[in-house]
């Protein structure tokens, strides 16, 4: 199988020649490169039984390696199930337009901050008018910025709880299809971001204000483990995976793709080596922005407690205080319970010599 690594190795070098790269691109294009080689170290496993070793090579852990975000993903998720309502939730998307791409891929740190704070304002503000719900909900926000055909496209998915925390500390349920026009969602989000825009003094074209911006609302999910099954899905994806990439032959990759505007059909697109890594380097974020950010009752402060409040009002089943799984475990969920047989004696499980013991 052909992994975004092996394109990087091969062209990589060439790139980099003819491409100036941020410090936070060099380091995420130098760790994918690196990822599960010699040059990260190494650590040893031995068989419990015949005592057979095996060095395995580490990963990376780079948040844009399509290797490394598995387990990441599924930790967080188990997260946040203790933070899951019995109601109903919404799936919207709030897109930027094309000709505002140049000033974000200039000022990417200002740049989506402003869009995080344009979405939640958003949201929160017109889900508190009465005529549409007259509560504060839940949001839990996701930034991506790659379409299928990994152009930029910045994008920001949120969980919207269909319900929400009145002033007087009652819940309000929202009614079954999503409580806000969609007009009046793109409207007052389109305002907001680009006033933001203004006040931090980026110019941008007046036609702007008169373009009508993409914001729409997906079907509702229908129980929280399909919640759980989306924020799986989303919210640790990186640009591309490597299942997508079909072929790397005489400089160029083959990719596999969606294509929305064409009835969601799935096609094939080539594009040379460098032009490959142009595009999924246009997605390396800012080093330390958080992707992933909740507002309303999610908000971090005096969460807990609001939590608490909202369970027992909406008659949400408190999970029991188990312990958190543990990596092993978690482990042998996603691979099956034999994943760390030993392949010499076939009886015993590998398990890492010690806790500090590694290979430089």
């Amino acid at each position: 199988m052909i992994e975004l690594q092996d394109i990087i190795n091969q062209f990589g070098g060439e790139y980099r020649e003819s491409h100036n790269l941020s410090p936070v691109q060099i380091k995420a294009f130098s760790a994918i490169q690196n990822c599960r080689t010699a040059i990260m170290g190494a650590h040893v496993d031995t068989c419990d039984e015949c005592g057979f070793e095996k060095i395995s090579y580490n990963s990376c852990r780079n948040r844009h390696c399509p290797k490394c975000q598995t387990l990441t993903k599924e930790q967080w998720v188990e997260k946040q199930n203790h933070y899951l309502l019995n109601t109903g939730y919404f799936h919207v998307v709030f897109t930027l337009p094309e000709d505002l791409n140049t000033i974000i891929l200039r000022n990417q740190e200002m740049a989506y901050r402003l869009f995080f704070k344009a979405v939640s304002e958003t949201l929160l503000e017109l889900c508190a008018d009465h005529k549409y719900l007259g509560a504060k909900p839940g949001i839990t926000a996701v930034l991506h910025t790659w379409g299928q055909n990994l152009m930029y496209h910045p994008h920001i998915h949120c969980i919207v709880t269909g319900g929400g925390l009145t002033k007087d500390g009652a819940w309000r349920t929202s009614r079954k299809k999503f409580f806000i026009p969609v007009k009046v969602l793109s409207r007052k989000f389109r305002g907001k971001f680009l006033s933001f825009l203004k006040q931090a003094e980026l110019s941008f074209s007046s036609a702007l204000y008169q373009d009508e911006w993409v914001a729409y609302c997906k079907p509702p999910f229908m129980n929280a483990s399909k919640v759980i099954e989306y924020l799986g899905r989303y919210t640790h994806r990186v640009a591309i995976s490597n299942n997508r990439i079909f072929a790397l032959k005489d400089g160029k990759v083959t990719f596999s793709w969606r294509d929305y505007r064409d009835n969601d059909k799935k096609k094939t697109m080539t594009v040379t080596a460098l032009e490959f890594i142009r595009r999924f380097m246009l997605h390396v974020l800012p080093s330390g922005f958080r992707k992933i950010r909740h507002f309303g009752i999610l908000a971090a402060r005096d969460k807990s407690n609001r939590i608490a409040l909202c369970k027992k009002l909406t008659h949400t089943l408190f999970p029991s205080m188990a312990r958190p799984t543990t990596i092993l475990e978690k482990l042998r969920d996603m691979l099956g319970a034999d994943f760390d047989l030993c392949p010499c004696c076939g009886i015993g499980h590998l398990s890492r010599a010690s806790p500090g013991y590694e290979i430089a």
